[in-house]
């Protein structure tokens, strides 16, 4: 019974993100490239171990609504290990381990603006002050990065980075060689591009120590009159639950 209910789920899959996102997007979700993207989704839901899980794929468009969105930091797809893929780039859930990537961002977080590293990897509080955690492919199979690449995402996560462009006062965060491959999409006559390295260990020391991205995202905000981002964490998030469909 328990298998036939999450079959029946995967076949029930609905695009449907419950803020001004879902307008944004919904001419993409009515598209031939987003339903053969569906059809392959419902078929590696049934047959492989994806992550996230279904119900948390438009995590990062859920937590950040389109008219909130001053930042974004474009990470490229899910983390593919067990229990961290959560539908936020480089964010995992309380409890998780930090990966390494955000280690180094943590690192630089307190080289730049002396904030100390926390022990958590949930990112939440900086959402929740406008910084869209987007990946430009949204799911991955355990194990296997960049497994769902080129099946689709990219053309919806595209326009995203489009419409944020065209409405402008955004500053994108582009770490490594995907990410800055995006910005030809973003006109940068009213948001502002940061770049760098990607926050690995195999590219950190080449570009990204030191960039200070935080404290010059922070002034690229203060130049379109906005308040700057809060980048200290809480200490402690072991009452947090981690929200669910």
């Amino acid at each position: 019974m328990k298998l036939k209910k999450q079959i029946l789920e995967v076949n029930q899959l609905k695009t449907l993100i419950h803020n001004d996102w879902q307008e944004i997007l919904a001419p993409e979700f009515a598209k031939a490239y987003y339903g053969q993207l569906h059809e392959f989704l419902k078929q590696e839901y049934q047959t492989q171990t994806i992550y996230p899980d279904m119900y948390h794929i438009f995590t990062a468009f859920e937590w950040t609504p389109f008219s909130q969105v001053r930042v974004v930091i474009l990470g490229q797809d899910p983390y593919h290990n067990p229990n961290q893929g959560m539908g936020v780039s480089f964010s995992v859930r309380p409890g998780v381990r930090l990966p390494p990537s955000l280690q180094n961002i943590y690192k630089e977080l307190q080289a730049d603006l002396g904030i100390a590293p926390v022990q958590h990897g949930y990112l939440k509080k900086w959402a929740d002050q406008g910084v869209l955690l987007l990946n430009s492919v949204l799911t991955v199979r355990q194990g296997a990065a960049f497994s769902h690449k080129g099946k689709g995402w990219e053309q919806l996560t595209d326009k995203a980075i489009e419409k944020l462009s065209e409405r402008g006062g955004v500053v994108f965060i582009l770490w490594g060689n995907a990410a800055k491959s995006k910005r030809p999409l973003i006109d940068e006559s009213k948001n502002t591009v940061i770049t760098g390295a990607h926050p690995s260990p195999f590219s950190a020391n080449y570009g990204f120590f030191g960039s200070k991205p935080f404290s010059k995202t922070n002034a690229a905000l203060a130049a379109f009159g906005e308040q700057p981002i809060d980048w200290q964490l809480p200490a402690s998030v072991d009452n947090v639950e981690f929200p669910g469909a």
